[in-house]
């Protein structure tokens, strides 16, 4: 893991798009998977900007969303879906049919995490997967537990997880997530892992402290080959 300390969350953010951009340069097709949550706010905000001058080299980019919440419905201004939707999709025009995505509120949330990992396993690997950390250490919904799933799954919502102002907010509260498993993201071509907020000093720390254990589902990424971790040092 490549650590880059940076200013605040604004030079974080700019370091990290810097870094999409300039593999969207010299590949402009990439399956790039998208967290949600402030982390990487700023960090799409300043790829839009860069559409607006170079609209070319996002022509032939797909998404495909981390995880959603599940049992709610996609419209709602607080889920996965509507947050992509608002922040990159609709402002990069990425069309359906370069868009994969999990269905919030699916009949079958067994068969919609099946069809996910077909998609992956069809489209993918990911080429840059873009995550935050969450304070309890998460990513994805690939919560703290004693074990840890390697494709896409259903996950039990930790009470932090619950505690998140995204499902907070929410008029129906989410009763689990859909997630990508630990496999799918660590067999990315490239993870860029954004560290921010004041209320996860104590997960950067551990994180940082190297130890590999699955009370921190972070810590794994210590395992791949090419990880730029973006570490905001006001968050410290």
């Amino acid at each position: 893991m490549n650590i880059h300390y940076c200013a605040d969350y604004e030079n974080m953010s700019q370091m990290a798009a810097d870094s999409v951009l300039s593999q969207l340069k010299d590949k402009p097709q990439q399956l790039i998977c998208t967290a949600t949550g402030n982390s990487p706010t700023r960090l799409y905000e300043k790829l839009v900007e860069s559409y607006k001058s170079s609209p070319e080299i996002f022509k032939e980019i797909r998404i495909i969303k981390l995880d959603e919440w599940g049992g709610t419905n996609g419209d709602y201004p607080n889920t996965s879906e509507y947050y992509l939707q608002k922040n990159l999709l609709d402002p990069l025009q990425i069309h359906k049919s370069n868009y994969i995505s999990f269905d919030s509120s699916p009949t079958d949330a067994k068969k919609e995490c099946d069809r996910m990992e077909n998609e992956i396993q069809e489209h993918g690997p990911i080429d840059i997967c873009i995550l935050g950390l969450g304070k309890n250490g998460h990513i994805g919904f690939n919560e703290p537990s004693k074990i840890l799933y390697p494709d896409c799954h259903i996950a039990d919502l930790s009470k932090s997880s619950l505690k998140h102002p995204m499902a907070n907010k929410m008029k129906t509260a989410p009763t689990y997530g859909l997630t990508l498993g630990m496999s799918n993201i660590l067999k990315s071509k490239k993870i860029i892992l954004l560290l921010t907020g004041p209320n996860k000093k104590k997960a950067i720390k551990k994180l940082l402290s190297k130890e590999i254990t699955t009370s921190l589902p972070g810590s794994f990424l210590w395992l791949h080959p090419n990880v730029d971790c973006y570490l905001d040092k006001s968050s410290l």
